[in-house]
């Protein structure tokens, strides 16, 4: 991952905007997925990724409608490959008013 931003959309409610960087090589090798995560690690949401992004590097992808609880100040989003796993860069990013 190499960009996060969120944006409040509602009561409880964010929007987040990722950009990915990743070597995807085909349907094999692929970054397939990213998430949002509260401070214990339970995910919150998760953007499936359906297809390789192999000619589109780096790509950004939306997710809306994630509802956050009030109180929780910041989350964690990391992404997800088919052989890798987790890993990458994960970003901690404060969550607006």
């Amino acid at each position: 991952m190499v960009d996060v931003s969120v944006s409040k959309s509602g009561n409880d409610l964010y929007r987040f905007r990722v950009t990915v960087l990743h070597e995807d090589s085909g349907w094999d090798h692929y970054a397939n997925k990213w998430e949002v995560l509260d401070s214990q690690g339970k995910v919150l949401s998760t953007r499936v990724l359906h297809h390789p992004h192999v000619g589109e590097q780096p790509f950004t992808r939306s997710l809306s409608g994630v509802r956050i609880e009030s109180g929780v100040e910041s989350v964690t989003v990391r992404a997800h490959d088919l052989v890798h796993g987790y890993g990458g860069k994960s970003f901690t990013i404060n969550l607006p008013d």
